[in-house]
């Protein structure tokens, strides 16, 4: 149920982009969390949760498809090359999740403490530069370095996971 709501806005969006209509696509969504709780057990944890259960919602959003008999916007072929570069997408978030928190790993523990603090504790810079005894304009200008860093560490490791 956690990785299910975890994941339920990126399932929206992909059945979104296929059914406009937010009732319809929440109806699809929530068909989706059936279709998954029955088949949870099928699911391999070290595959990404989000690209396989965005799988499961393209299977419902065509059964909604097919039972409304409604005419879309989009031809089917259409909606299926919508589909699968949505499902790509997908895919490419978590795998990019992944490689950012491994990246945060890499950093050293000082600049690890300055992310957790002011991204994730959202302390002020203020109090940042007099608990890491810095000016508040080099605890800024060491943010924006390890910033770039993991930048170029994600580009990198994105890069390598697509050869």
């Amino acid at each position: 149920m956690r990785l299910f709501l975890r994941y339920e806005p990126e399932i929206l969006r992909f059945v979104l982009a296929i059914v406009p209509q937010l009732p319809d696509a929440r109806d699809i969504v929530q068909e989706t969390a059936v279709a998954l709780w029955r088949r949870f057990d099928a699911y391999e944890p070290e595959r990404p949760f989000g690209a396989w259960a965005c799988g499961y919602a393209r299977i419902e959003t065509l059964r909604f498809l097919r039972r409304a008999h409604q005419r879309t916007q989009l031809s089917a072929q259409a909606a299926l090359a919508l589909m699968r570069s949505e499902s790509a997408r997908a895919g490419d978030d978590e795998l990019r999740e992944q490689h950012l928190a491994e990246c945060l790993r890499a950093l050293p523990l000082e600049h690890r403490r300055l992310v957790t603090d002011y991204y994730f504790e959202e302390k002020p810079v203020e109090a940042l530069a007099g608990e890491h005894r810095r000016t508040i304009e080099a605890v800024y200008k060491t943010l924006q370095r390890i910033r770039q860093s993991l930048l170029k560490c994600l580009q990198r490791k994105m890069t390598e996971a697509r050869t």
